[in-house]
């Protein structure tokens, strides 16, 4: 089995990189690039395992479902998407929790919920399993754009 990191900033992948060498991990390739593009992982669909963490929160709400459309391209049937997405603190909330709607455009999409972490955690960890077929890859598409991040509120949706 082999896994794939895309970056787009060289200080992480080179963390990364040392990260790996240092604790042995081997079969992972470490790329520094832009990871919204399917580009990036036209030779390694479908996926058994699809990793959407530290991006939802950084995004547009039309992004996040879109993302979640290219997901259904890059997981296998049977595969997972393992995502996170904060809940913002009552402090700073600007507009209901997205983590049901987040759950809500996977299911519509042929993924079943697997596992949701509880409303009481900031951060929420949700697991999502294909059940249908993976959909065909769209060549050279940008699946997201990434948003300035605001601290407690995200991105200007």
């Amino acid at each position: 089995m082999t896994a794939r990191l895309v970056e787009l900033d060289q200080r992480n992948t080179d963390f990364a990189a040392r990260l790996a060498a240092e604790t042995g991990v081997r079969n992972v390739q470490i790329v520094t690039g832009d990871a919204a593009l399917t580009g990036q992982y036209a030779d390694m669909v479908p996926a058994d395992i699809v990793l959407a963490c530290g991006l939802f929160g950084n995004m547009t709400n039309a992004d996040i479902e879109r993302t979640i459309g290219y997901c259904a391209q890059l997981c296998a049937a049977g595969g997972t998407v393992i995502w996170t997405r904060a809940r913002w603190s009552a402090e700073f909330r600007s507009e209901p929790d997205l983590v049901p709607q987040v759950c809500a455009w996977f299911e519509e999409r042929d993924f079943e919920r697997a596992w949701l972490s509880g409303p009481e955690y900031p951060i929420c960890v949700g697991a999502h399993r294909r059940t249908a077929p993976p959909l065909p890859l769209e060549p050279g598409a940008v699946m997201f754009t990434m948003r300035d991040h605001f601290r407690g509120t995200g991105p200007v949706r």
